[in-house]
């Protein structure tokens, strides 16, 4: 990253941070991170819904969609965490296994690296506990 480039992300974080304390004063020292909680995973058939073969029939189903987009997610660093938390989750709502989700990160490591490979694995395992803790 460069120096104007971090200026100005810099820039909209506090922007951000403005905005937030406009709309609603508590709000100003949030974890952004905490943000991921409010969206529900999905069940099946809505996830069928957006992501499978509503609008291509012949197409990929949702399950297939979704481990395509956390191979995505690995290869670009898995810098988006809570995308790729939430996209977890969302796979396991769709019929991944925790197998495929760590079959998936293992093979993008030869694309994105084992840095990014170990980032989203970590991030995998971070779920995979969560999940635990709900199914008890």
């Amino acid at each position: 990253m460069n120096d104007e480039f971090a200026k100005m992300f810099q820039a909209m974080m506090a922007q951000g941070q403005e905005m937030a304390k406009a709309f609603a004063p508590a709000l100003e020292g949030v974890d952004v991170k905490g943000f991921e909680k409010l969206f529900p995973t999905m069940p099946p058939e809505m996830l069928e819904m957006w992501f499978g073969k509503t609008f291509n029939p012949e197409g990929l189903d949702a399950r297939t969609r979704l481990l395509v987009t956390i191979a995505a997610l690995t290869v670009l660093g898995a810098q988006a965490e809570a995308q790729m938390r939430l996209t977890i989750r969302q796979a396991m709502a769709a019929g991944a296994t925790r197998r495929h989700i760590a079959e998936v990160i293992w093979q993008m490591s030869m694309f994105g690296g084992l840095p990014a490979m170990q980032k989203a694995l970590e991030i995998a395992q971070s779920v995979f506990a969560e999940t635990e803790e709900k199914d008890a």
